[in-house]
């Protein structure tokens, strides 16, 4: 026994020896990277009175700080940059969901600026621009080699003025000219519509008012058809939804499940994860749904999408989203300025991270090209049938009411039609539906 505890003594002063001489070098090495952050924040002050004082013109002092911070930001990724406090104020009325401009959400990539989306029914979207499209000048000025944050800048302008955007799309050779006006952005978060017996959920963007505005639209849409038996279904359309709050991407959700989790955030500190789970109460009742997206899916539309599908509640339907799977924190700084700091990644319920990968559809659909006008007016030709020939014969088989039937029947089918031309991958999915309620509420 006492030999055992000798051991243990022992031991125990190994133990605290070989503690102290790993932590010696440790210790120094802190020291070491201390002194060296400090050294080149002495360098930073001399590069800054140098410039103040040597500049071949007077500079502000508050503007250079402003650039350094956002300079320091931008290095790390494009979603992280400095809000002054002008930015800061007209963040905050964006999430309300009006703010002055052309209706596009940008991003940054290879120094050029690239339209994650337009906005339904704004000055962009009316003048043709589309998610993907990079923007290389403004009014004749590159917008090479500035930040994101002066990209923007020259864009905004007095609401009724004019604006020449210069674009490059994939699949045309040359950049092409665009002339937009500016106009005041009236964000409606979600639009809804019936589209035969199916609900129609179109969601522009995720601001403070989308899951209040999808709750009433989608109840209202309800009673219009006569009650939730009327319903075969209902489509979420989340197509060039850039994104937004967090918050609201979770109640949409949650909006449509019963119960599990629905997204999963972790940053640099494991301690720092959070968790977001469903609540029972399902919107739709567990009608079968259809969520719709594109290449200008990003960000929060992402996490719904995606866990949506992950829950096997939704058939995502599409093609592969936008892939930004990362989490920004918009923290206050002195002077009513803001820091925009991307703080975590997010991950879909099955523990995928989507970053730079995005969501991929279960069924890929892709918006074909509009047809020319004179095309489109062969396809409709009217076909000429046994009816129309001089002296056909009735059919005496069917009753007046069965007769009428068939012509509510053939319009529904004619409507249809309309809409493949008008919108392919919203008709698709209204097709999915269709079939999904012909097959019955037990169909696997």
């Amino acid at each position: 026994m006492k030999k055992f505890i000798m051991a243990a003594v022992g031991g125990t002063l190994i133990g605290v020896i070989a503690t102290t001489q790993v932590a010696g070098p440790l210790i120094a090495q802190e020291n070491r990277r201390s002194a060296s952050v400090y050294e080149q924040l002495d360098l930073f002050g001399d590069i800054f009175e140098r410039i103040r004082a040597q500049y071949v013109e007077e500079v502000d002092e508050a503007d250079l700080i402003e650039a350094a911070i956002d300079g320091m930001l931008t290095s790390l990724d494009p979603h992280s940059s400095y809000l002054s406090p002008d930015d800061a104020a007209d963040m905050r009325v964006r999430t309300r969901g009006e703010f002055g401009g052309l209706g596009i959400e940008v991003t940054q990539e290879e120094g050029f600026v690239k339209v994650v989306s337009p906005i339904d029914d704004t000055p962009a979207d009316a003048a043709g621009i589309e998610a993907g499209d990079f923007i290389t000048h403004v009014d004749g000025d590159s917008v090479l080699g500035l930040t994101l944050d002066e990209a923007v800048d020259l864009m905004r302008g007095p609401v009724g003025s004019e604006i020449v955007i210069t674009v490059v799309r994939e699949g045309i050779e040359e950049p092409f000219d665009v002339t937009i006006i500016r106009d005041t952005i009236k964000l409606t978060a979600v639009r809804t519509r019936t589209q035969g017996e199916t609900v129609v959920l179109r969601v522009t963007t995720f601001n403070d008012q989308t899951y209040p505005n999808l709750e009433e639209g989608l109840r209202k849409a309800v009673e219009e058809l006569g009650g939730m038996d009327n319903v075969n279904g209902f489509v979420l359309d989340l197509r060039n939804n850039p994104g937004g709050l967090l918050t609201q991407a979770i109640k949409v959700s949650d909006g449509f499940l019963e119960a599990g989790e629905i997204v999963s955030t972790r940053g640099r500190d494991p301690q720092d994860g959070e968790r977001y789970n469903a609540t029972p109460g399902d919107l739709a009742l567990g009608k079968p749904l259809v969520v719709l997206i594109n290449g200008g899916s990003a960000s929060a539309s992402e996490i719904v999408a995606g866990a949506l599908q992950d829950h096997r509640r939704a058939i995502v339907i599409g093609t592969k989203s936008f892939g930004k799977g990362s989490v920004q924190t918009v923290m206050p700084l002195r002077g009513d300025g803001a820091m925009r700091l991307t703080t975590a990644r997010y991950y879909t319920p099955s523990g995928r991270s989507i970053q730079a990968l995005g969501v991929s559809p279960d069924i890929v659909v892709a918006q074909p090209p509009r047809r020319p006008e004179e095309e489109e007016d062969e396809g409709t030709a009217r076909s000429r049938g046994e009816a129309d020939l001089r002296g056909s014969l009735d059919n005496d088989s069917l009753t007046e009411d069965e007769r009428r039937q068939i012509e509510a029947d053939r319009a529904k089918a004619e409507e249809a039609a309309r809409l493949r031309d008008e919108d392919y991958q919203l008709a698709y999915a209204i097709d999915i539906l269709k079939g999904l309620s012909a097959l019955g509420p037990n169909a696997k």
